[in-house]
């Protein structure tokens, strides 16, 4: 919400009548507030203000004072306190408590809150509903240091177990917001005299908060130090096995992969220096570049090429895949290799088997159509888990947010009905949880095999006894109709299957969401207005992770064209409204630079006859 410097429109005092709607909504928003907690952060004979921003913020505060409380829309319903409020009133809201500074590094860098970056209490999960406001704390210091919105319920959270993303922080401690206040106020670090924090950025402490005119600033730590976790996933990411991304078993690494990796020993630039030279590529030999390119590649297969992405363009590859992984601080060129050429290179790997490459001799470039990966090569090479680089260049910081839009993983998932649950209770799986189609069909093969129910004159037929035929038919076959008492294994799967909810799991980046039913498509309508105006809407783009007034800016700048924003009447979620018959553009927009895959966005032009 406040990453990026936003320009206010207009400041201006609290009327009466405004100050007491501002106080009647903050009570009915937050009920653990007291009136004393109100009093002190809407003080009875202190002039509040109001500031209007560009992108439709207002943010309240005390004149000449501090930021209390900014509401998201401007409208009363989506009202926060900043961490300058929760420092004055620390039980305002509910809090997570963080497992410790590591991940508060994150937090104070910019990042959202994730399940396995909570502390979860010994008595469970505390109960609440997604769209919540919820403030974030580190262990043994009572300021918040965060406050954002849920993204789902507790229960849907442990039906995900515990993962994917818990907090949208929408204000943190040290953004632009907190900045934005002269002579900033930090509590006391006494607290702590006896106590110390994992992250010392974070030594805050809660003590003589009336005392807030004449504090002192907190010393800025390094910024390289506070910010080097802003790209953080996932904590079980951080402390997963190194080894366990192979599937597969190699005795010894072939003599390339081996060579791949002394090579890169040797290139790998020394954190120890202060300035690096990109231009001081001349420095290695020709093997040490073509090494560097097959360990760019074979990182890139591994991490970010999706077989759902192919065919790709070289030059994609290039740039959004190979280019991504190379060493921090190094060049990678390939007209210092031994191929010369992007087109030779890759022709070479599809010659060596690793990956399979042609010609479009329309666009005169080679395409990679897919990956072999059983190859011996792609087999033996171990990814390296590493930080996403932090690069001041805008060029590079928007390559990083194409590539981080772009990565969308959509997952079909099912939860067992009541048809099922018997089969599911009879092999010792939780019923409760979540399974995809080969977890659940393996299921019903468990079963198969523990009540031995194979036919003994055709395996491949299986006899059904009550529970499975109750399982798969009942209430499905017409009354009087005669139940069937075999089937094929080829069916068995999917006729399981079709009994259960189906659920789906959208992961975009960091950010996770577990919901119930098939996935929705997007809606792009084109249709002419008064004046014989075009005018394009788009709706839907909520269930890709995708925010509609950020997608609205960017489309403004895109088309050169007006865009607006509204709430979907009678139903969740928002519509951004085009002007002009942009529906082409737009639809190839979504796929590119967010990588919606075409079968989900669906497209209407209703200006055509």
């Amino acid at each position: 919400m406040f990453k990026k410097a936003v320009e206010a429109k207009s400041h201006q005092r609290l009327s009466g009548a405004d100050r007491k709607k501002l106080k009647r909504t903050i009570k009915d928003r937050f009920p653990r507030a007291s009136d004393s907690d109100i009093d002190a952060l809407l003080p009875l004979k202190t002039e509040m203000t109001v500031s209007k921003y560009q992108n439709r913020v207002h943010v309240y505060g005390v004149e000449g004072g501090f930021p209390m409380f900014f509401d998201i829309d401007g409208r009363g319903s989506e009202i926060y306190p900043t961490v300058y409020a929760l420092w004055k009133a620390p039980e305002l809201l509910p809090a997570f408590m963080l497992k410790g500074g590591e991940v508060s590094r994150f937090i104070i860098g910019g990042a959202d809150l994730m399940f396995p970056g909570i502390s979860v209490p010994g008595d469970g999960l505390p109960s609440f509903l997604a769209g919540e406001p919820w403030a974030v704390k580190v262990p043994g210091n009572p300021a918040p240091i965060a406050v954002g919105i849920t993204t789902m319920s507790s229960s849907e959270a442990l039906k995900a177990g515990l993962r994917g993303k818990a907090l949208r922080i929408t204000h943190y401690y040290g953004d632009l917001l907190w900045e934005s206040v002269e002579g900033r106020y930090v509590p006391n670090a006494g607290f702590l005299e006896d106590a110390v924090l994992e992250d010392p950025a974070l030594s805050l402490s809660f003590q003589n908060v009336d005392s807030i005119e004449g504090a002192t600033s907190m010393e800025q730590k390094n910024e390289s130090e506070i910010q080097e976790g802003l790209e953080y996933m996932d904590v079980n990411d951080i402390q997963a096995d190194p080894n366990s991304a192979s599937t597969v078993q190699c005795g010894g690494r072939n003599d390339r992969s081996e060579e791949i990796n002394v090579s890169m020993g040797d290139v790998t630039v020394s954190g120890t220096s202060s300035v690096h030279d990109p231009n001081d590529q001349h420095t290695l030999s020709t093997e040490d570049v073509d090494a560097l390119l097959d360990k760019c590649l074979l990182q890139s297969l591994h991490t970010t090429v999706k077989d759902k992405d192919l065919p790709m363009p070289g030059s994609t590859l290039w740039s959004n895949h190979v280019l991504p992984c190379r060493p921090s601080g190094t060049m990678l060129d390939i007209k210092k290799s031994s191929y010369k050429k992007l087109s030779k290179w890759l022709q070479a790997k599809s010659s060596a088997g690793l990956i399979s490459a042609k010609e479009d001799k329309h666009k005169k470039e080679v395409v990679l159509v897919s990956v072999n990966r059983n190859h011996a090569e792609y087999s033996c090479f171990k990814p390296e888990k590493r930080a996403v680089e932090k690069n001041d260049q805008p060029s590079d910081r928007s390559a990083i947010e194409n590539r981080a839009r772009k990565i969308l993983e959509v997952t079909e998932i099912y939860k067992p009905s009541i048809h099922v649950n018997s089969i599911f209770s009879s092999v010792g799986a939780e019923a409760g949880n979540l399974f995809s189609a080969s977890e659940a069909t393996d299921t019903v093969f468990k079963y198969v095999e523990k009540e031995n129910l194979v036919k003994p004159t055709n395996k491949s037929i299986v006899v059904l006894d009550a529970i499975l035929c109750d399982a798969l038919f009942r209430g499905a076959i017409k009354k009087g109709s005669t139940y069937p008492t075999e089937i094929h294994k080829k069916d068995l799967g999917p006729t399981f299957i079709s009994r259960m909810l189906p659920h789906h799991v959208v992961t975009r980046g960091s950010e996770s969401v577990v919901r119930r039913g098939g996935l929705k498509t997007i809606q792009i309508l084109t249709e002419r207005r008064q004046g014989n105006k075009k005018v394009t809407k788009l709706s839907g783009m909520e269930t890709f992770l995708i925010d509609a007034e950020g997608l609205a800016s960017e489309l403004q700048k895109k088309f050169a064209c007006s865009t607006t924003v509204a709430e979907l009447p009678g139903k969740k979620g928002h519509e951004v409204l085009v002007q002009g018959g942009v529906i082409d553009d737009l639809a190839k927009h979504l796929i590119e630079q967010y990588g919606i895959p075409k079968r989900y966005i669906e497209v209407l032009d209703k200006t055509k006859k």
